[in-house]
């Protein structure tokens, strides 16, 4: 049985959309309130239970022979420290733990590579970065790069466990949708007047379901693989979108300093109008850090090949065309 926690997510049911091709039994824990749409036909045993709940989950991934775990808050806004260290971390911890007393073949943990530290630019992230909350950006970060050496921890005392490192996930699937997938919707129904400078690496949904699954059969057991795919200007993103669709690209490239500067007069705007964010601080640091990455070690140990960034976004428009988000 696998079992996957955060299965609605974007990675998540995409994941388990893998896992049923390759003829496995998936079992999906989601929340108890949750909205299974991600999910509808597919064939698969459903259980509600959250990770903060150890009784519950415990029954839930009980003698599982993989459990991938991508149960988690992933946030661009601050002031959700004390939420982040609740689900990311210590829901980690009774994930490890669950995993201990449930006896589970392999844990398979889905990490993000803002939970490593950035090196100056120049330099190639990969694998041997260090996850080390005192040095990363954001608390979304820190909580990833607490919960990831927890793992890395019990993996060295007596659990079988793997570390994932995807970098910016896009791709279709993104039914919630993701600050990507929002962006991109955003573009193609007309709502871009403008772009912002800046670039980052991103992979397809796709391709890191798949190199999950290559690290459950295929990695090494306290290992870590980035799963990151090519680096893109949103310049450059937005003009394949524009080759996608009838709409024009946008004339005003807006600078750097002007977009960091607005990003914190948009704080408390998104929160007064309660608008999800997607122009935060946060979103800008990341749009102008270091995204020189690097999955040799993936595609070396794991098989892992990403396909271009092209072929991924004329999906993502087909996808997002058939469910009827944009025109």
């Amino acid at each position: 049985m696998m079992v996957v926690t955060g299965a609605t997510g974007h990675i998540g049911n995409v994941l388990v959309r893998e896992l049923l091709k390759k003829g496995r039994k998936v079992r999906c824990v989601v929340l108890p309130h949750e909205s299974t749409k991600p999910l509808a036909g597919l064939d698969v045993e459903l259980i509600r239970a959250d990770v903060q709940d150890y009784p519950a989950l415990l029954e839930a991934v009980g003698e599982a022979e993989a459990l991938f775990h991508l149960a988690g808050i992933v946030t661009i806004v601050s002031g959700q420290r004390q939420k982040l260290q609740a689900v990311n971390v210590m829901g980690t911890r009774n994930v490890i733990r669950a995993s201990r007393e449930g006896k589970v073949g392999r844990l398979i943990y889905t990490s993000s590579v803002h939970a490593l530290v950035e090196p100056p630019f120049g330099n190639t992230i990969a694998e041997n970065a260090l996850f080390d909350p005192r040095l990363v950006h954001g608390d979304y970060g820190k909580s990833k790069a607490q919960a990831s050496l927890e793992v890395l921890d019990a993996a060295k005392k007596d659990l079988d466990a793997v570390v994932a490192i995807p970098s910016g996930v896009i791709g279709p699937y993104d039914y919630k949708p993701s600050e990507m997938g929002q962006l991109i919707m955003d573009y193609l129904n007309g709502k871009m007047r403008a772009f912002l400078d800046g670039a980052y690496n991103f992979v397809d949904v796709r391709d890191v379901a798949q190199g999950l699954i290559a690290a459950f059969e295929r990695g090494a057991r306290g290992e870590s693989y980035l799963l990151s795919g090519y680096e893109i200007t949103i310049e450059e993103l937005f003009r394949i979108l524009s080759a996608l669709s009838t709409v024009r690209m946008p004339k005003l490239k807006l600078p750097t300093w002007l977009c960091k500067a607005a990003s914190y007069l948009a704080v408390p705007y998104y929160k007064f109008s309660r608008i999800t964010p997607r122009f935060t601080p946060y979103s800008m640091y990341v749009l102008g850090s270091n995204c020189n990455m690097s999955f040799a070690k993936a595609k070396r140990e794991l098989g892992f090949m990403p396909r271009p960034l092209a072929q991924t976004l004329q999906d993502t428009v087909a996808w997002f065309r058939e469910e009827e988000l944009v025109p």
